[in-house]
């Protein structure tokens, strides 16, 4: 792309532009400037998902929740009339257990990006339980970087063990500021508006190619979105 655009959750959306965008992107800006109570849930495609405009924890949000029937890397919530392939995307998240969870629940909670219409994607998640496990191993499993559907956690342990995982605090059901940078090949997790990663990643799985953007959920998880922001070079 030859320029840059802002998409927020909430009551704004903000957009910039570059000096050499072309005339030819205008009508696409154009649309995704236009203030949309949008972040509303009628701006959200769900798949597996229960969708909700709400507020939480005294702000607007939305609730993203999987159902309960879905399957692993199956629930989300894409953004419409978004594509991305490099640069930034922020929100506030919150994440947790939902009601009557399986045991092994932990809130998972992030973001999915360059989503193909074939089912693939790459999405890096939060598990707010472990941040303050008191069980070391649990708390080294905070984030996590995924592709879907060929290198889930479980292939990640097995074969680079640490490599796509690391511990950051967090708490369940609490507003975390989260940050992705992607460019390329390569990734970086900023969590709490920290100015160095928490997540390193300089091997994403899929090749670089524009796609969607999608609030991610895992299985048994209540979460709650607010202040997207997504800015695409």
């Amino acid at each position: 792309m030859t320029g840059s655009h802002g998409l927020e959750l909430g009551t704004r959306m903000s957009r910039r532009f570059s000096s050499v965008m072309t005339m030819a992107r205008a009508p696409l800006f154009a649309l995704l400037a236009v203030p949309l109570a949008a972040q509303t849930a009628d701006r959200l495609v769900g798949k597996n998902v229960s969708i909700t405009q709400t507020n939480y924890e005294g702000r607007s949000a939305i609730q993203v929740i999987a159902k309960p029937e879905a399957a692993n890397a199956t629930s989300y919530a894409l953004v419409k009339d978004v594509s991305f392939r490099d640069g930034v995307i922020e929100v506030d998240l919150a994440g947790q257990p939902a009601a009557g969870a399986f045991a092994g629940a932990r809130g998972f909670i992030g973001i999915a990006f360059r989503v193909q219409g074939d089912g693939r994607y790459e999405y890096i998640y939060l598990r707010p339980t472990n941040g303050r496990a008191d069980d070391q191993i649990r708390r080294n499993h905070s984030t996590q970087y995924s592709s879907n559907p060929d290198f889930d956690f479980a292939r990640s342990r097995q074969e680079a063990p640490e490599k796509y995982e690391s511990y950051v605090d967090l708490q369940p059901g609490v507003w975390t500021k989260y940050k992705i940078e992607v460019e390329g090949r390569k990734a970086r997790l900023y969590v709490h508006g920290a100015e160095q990663p928490c997540l390193i990643v300089n091997d994403l799985k899929l090749d670089p190619r524009d796609g969607g953007v999608a609030l991610w959920v895992g299985p048994g998880t209540e979460g709650y979105f607010s202040n997207l922001k997504i800015t695409a070079k």
